[in-house]
């Protein structure tokens, strides 16, 4: 019997005393390789001028996507591909540190260990307007995203665009003219977190999306996840093993080029060699086991669960709001705003190690919340459905959480956000750096942090409505916020910010009676950086 989302959530839970009797060294020499590496296929290479997204960090994470009917003379090109994955997957700096190079990637991943890889379904793809040769082009194919290199395995040549549309039935993916497939390989997470890797491959998986999105609306293209899809078929497009690797989320970017009507979704199998990632792999039954729970046979059970989603701002698994005082947010306006464009915020992006206990403004916690939880554009959840203010919904399966102990202007204490209100409800009044540093696995920088913001849901609620596959969509949608949240961050000169563990009850606990019967997601922090 398959081990559903709400076992495998409660037995991959954190507490003070798992943590202690659990804890275990790490071996080094076993240490997984953060890359896929095929043993004997061509590549290509990319553009090699990269079109860095100029559009401001702030404005791009709250970008709507785009309407598909009025973007349909655009069409992304070989360049297009090229910035996309570079700036969501990509090396984007080097540091030298004790005599060696550390490669630092676009988006934050667990342990940085780098196990979310990114593969292009396309079909053919103009150069650049100012390429000198034809070979520009990219022709229709299936390639596996290369980051040390900065280019394109080449794993089937053709449009296989109809893979995708048949293991959907999603009219954004039978219109793109090309889509990203996210997947994660287990053992280079599972090397240190076991078993908790099915929860990271949706946190680091939503960190990588949430640039990729930003970017792709930063250039003006639609683009949405689709978290809904028949998993075997796209793993055998892709020629990926869901013993070892397997796809989390398809993204289509642009519209207009839809799948031609002659095409077939049949494909013949392939199993490119790769090189070996460590010594020895281990196998975490449960990880499978969880997998399985959640997946669907085809398109037509991919379009019936997508349907039983949430519709017109109606959400599962969230908590209504209370009587406590409310607080509104004081953003700054676009022309007050920093102006810090997306390329550079990436670019900039890190991980804090350490916060000044200085206070943040209240006005900067405002713009980054106003910017970053505006909802995700995801296909459970409506699409790229919006209100008629041109936002896309708020969030329908997590609830933010805050707790605040170093805001000017904001009295310190616990509150839930609600994002549709632009207000902030107090939950309790008083300054809880001890208890947010115990939270976050006893982890000092939780309790160092100007603000610490949990994502929670009722799991309950959300697999009754949704069956074992919505853990998946609820996990992305927290992590995918959090990718925002870090973008908005880093958008500002003199903030930081890091996403950390957590203890699963004891976070319950604490934001209770409010978060009775829900449990965290994801927890991101930010303040002053030391």
């Amino acid at each position: 019997m398959p081990t559903g989302a709400l076992d495998y959530h409660r037995r991959t839970k954190h507490s003070p005393r798992s943590v202690r009797e659990g804890s275990t060294g790490l071996n080094f020499d076993n240490k997984p390789t953060p890359y896929k590496a095929y043993v004997d296929l061509p590549s290509i290479p990319l553009a090699e001028r990269i079109r860095p997204p100029q559009q401001p960090a702030l404005s791009a994470i709250a970008e709507p996507t785009p309407d598909g009917d009025s973007r349909r003379e655009r069409r992304p090109d070989r360049e297009t591909v090229t910035t996309l994955c570079y700036y969501a997957a990509g090396i984007t700096k080097e540091i030298d540190l004790r005599n060696r190079t550390k490669l630092f990637r676009a988006a934050a991943t667990t342990g940085a260990l780098y196990h979310v890889d990114l593969y292009v379904v396309c079909g053919d793809l103009e150069g650049s307007d100012d390429a000198s040769t034809a070979d520009r082009d990219l022709e229709a194919g299936v390639y596996h995203f290369d980051p040390r290199t900065l280019s394109l395995d080449v794993l089937r040549e053709g449009d296989y665009r109809d893979v995708l549309a048949a293991a959907t039935e999603y009219d954004a993916v039978t219109d793109a003219p090309l889509s990203v497939v996210a997947t994660s390989t287990w053992w280079r997470n599972a090397w240190k977190y076991e078993a908790r890797t099915v929860r990271h491959a949706f946190w680091d998986s939503g960190t990588t999306l949430a640039n990729l999105l930003s970017v792709a609306h930063a250039l003006d293209y639609r683009a949405e996840v689709v978290t809904g899809f028949a998993d075997r078929p796209v793993a055998d497009l892709l020629g990926v093993d869901p013993e070892r690797e397997v796809p989390l989320e398809i993204v289509p970017i642009g519209a207009g080029a839809p799948v031609p009507s002659s095409a077939s979704a049949d494909i013949d199998p392939i199993d490119p060699a790769t090189e070996t990632l460590s010594p020895n792999e281990r196998e975490f039954p449960l990880i499978h086991e969880a997998w399985q729970a959640g997946t669907l046979e085809d398109g037509a059970a991919a379009e019936s669960w997508r349907a039983r989603g949430p519709r017109e701002n109606r959400t599962i698994g969230t908590r209504d709001p209370g009587n406590g005082e409310r607080v509104p947010l004081e953003p700054v306006g676009h022309e007050r705003a920093s102006s810090r464009p997306l390329h550079r915020t990436i670019r900039r992006r890190g991980s804090c190690r350490e916060y000044e206990r200085e206070p943040i403004s209240f006005r900067q916690l405002s713009t980054v919340l106003d910017r970053a939880v505006r909802g995700v554009p995801m296909d459970v959840r409506g699409g790229a459905d919006r209100s008629e203010t041109g936002a896309d919904p708020p969030l329908s399966f997590v609830d933010p959480y805050l707790i605040v102990n170093g805001v000017d202007g904001l009295e310190s204490g616990s509150y839930h956000y609600h994002p549709d209100a632009g207000e902030l409800e107090r939950l309790q009044s008083g300054e809880f750096r001890r208890e947010a540093s115990h939270l976050a696995l006893d982890q000092r920088l939780g309790g160092e942090a100007a603000v610490c913001i949990y994502f929670l849901t009722d799991l309950e609620a959300l697999v009754d409505a949704l069956g074992d596959r919505s853990y998946r969509a609820a996990q992305l949608e927290a992590a995918l916020t959090a990718g925002r949240l870090y973008l908005g961050t880093y958008a500002h000169r003199t903030l930081g910010g890091t996403g950390l563990t957590f203890y699963d009850d004891v976070v319950t606990d604490f934001f209770a009676p409010r978060a009775a019967g829900q449990t965290p997601m994801f927890l991101y922090t930010m303040g002053r950086p030391a």
